[in-house]
């Protein structure tokens, strides 16, 4: 799907959301805004866009990978930090497939006692 991203074009796209769901796009701008506010969270702000980053690494969306690592750095993280959050991600993605391998034997009957 990377090969599709343009950051610059694909932006252009919105203008498809603002034409026929302005109502919508104002609502999740303004989650969105809530969210990443830069104050008045519990957790800063620099963990909230690591934590973005982990999920877009998961998600593998290249979108958010792009923005939130840049943002991630904008709020004070490091090199360090990006590759813990990546590894944090990769951690997560493999956990899931090791504990879904046991659904797999659980529904192919394949347990045995």
């Amino acid at each position: 799907m990377s090969e599709y991203y343009d950051r610059h074009e694909d932006a252009t796209y919105t203008k498809v959301y603002k034409d026929t769901t302005p109502d919508v796009l104002a609502a999740f701008g303004a989650f969105d805004q809530a969210v990443f506010a830069a104050e008045g969270r519990a957790i800063p702000l620099k963990y909230r866009e690591l934590i973005a980053l982990a999920v877009g690494l998961s998600t593998q969306c290249v979108y958010c990978i792009d923005a939130h690592s840049r943002k991630a750095v904008a709020a004070g993280a490091d090199e360090t930090e990006l590759a813990e959050t990546a590894w944090v991600a990769t951690a997560i993605r493999a956990g899931g497939a090791y504990a879904h391998g046991r659904l797999a034997f659980k529904l192919a009957g394949a347990h045995t006692h």
